[in-house]
């Protein structure tokens, strides 16, 4: 009999002695990261003379107090109609959402951003922990350099009220499949930082000075299961 091992080749048989089973060497493990969920990361997605005008425009106009911070104050929400200065962030959204898009539903199509509102952090201020609920995509662009201690942190979901178990030790060794949040790379002025709308996040306390941010939710123009279509509409 002609056995194949799995890189195809031929299997060698060697002669055993009574009682005694022909021994294999084991093959190297394979680690496969399963359904990965993408943050999509773009420096200078937006110019400057457009972030000076977001920065110079909308501070004043954060003025809504944040649930769990007296540090951080937001605009009401805005739609790009609602300011020039928004009809060109959209524009440029449209690029880097079809793209992220294809990641999520595995086709380019049009996106169109729901709404856009503006965040003011002073020192000291902080955001807890949320998602963004009634959209698919979700976004930040940073308006201002942002410190070190301020940089988007991204968490597994909480989930249930289930009975779970940790190993925490200062010997435990964090990877990507036992760590619980990951910190965002620290942004620039002007870079655009995409993610899954029911991805948790938060912004821990702000050390540094005046961080300002703008958030933004999109959703595709339509979804297609099998010549079934779901269409949003504003």
């Amino acid at each position: 009999m002609n056995l194949l091992m799995k890189n195809g080749g031929p299997a060698v048989m060697g002669t055993a002695g009574p009682g005694t089973t022909p021994s294999a060497a084991p093959g190297k493990a394979e680690v496969h990261g399963l359904f990965p969920i993408p943050v999509m990361r773009l420096p200078g997605a937006l110019p400057p003379a457009l972030v000076r005008g977001l920065v110079e425009h909308f501070s004043a106009q954060a003025r809504q107090d944040n649930n769990s911070s007296a540090k951080l104050v937001h605009t009401r929400m805005l739609k790009p109609g609602d300011s020039p200065l928004l009809v060109d962030v959209a524009a440029l959204l449209g690029g880097p959402l079809s793209e992220f898009g294809a990641l999520l539903f595995g086709e380019r199509m049009a996106w169109a951003v729901k709404e856009m509102w503006v965040n003011v952090m002073e020192t000291g201020g902080h955001q807890a922990m949320h998602n963004h609920a009634n959209s698919f995509a979700s976004g930040v662009v940073y308006l201002t350099e942002t410190d070190d201690s301020a940089r988007t942190v991204f968490m597994k979901s909480p989930g249930g009220t289930d009975f779970s178990f940790k190993n925490d030790h200062p010997d435990m060794v964090t990877g990507p499949f036992n760590a619980e949040k990951w910190v965002s790379p620290a942004p620039s002025s002007g870079d655009l930082v995409l993610f899954p709308s029911y991805l948790m996040h938060a912004v821990p306390p702000n050390e540094g000075p005046r961080r300002i941010s703008l958030a933004f939710n999109a959703i595709p123009a339509r979804l297609n299961s099998w010549g079934y279509t779901v269409g949003f509409s504003g």
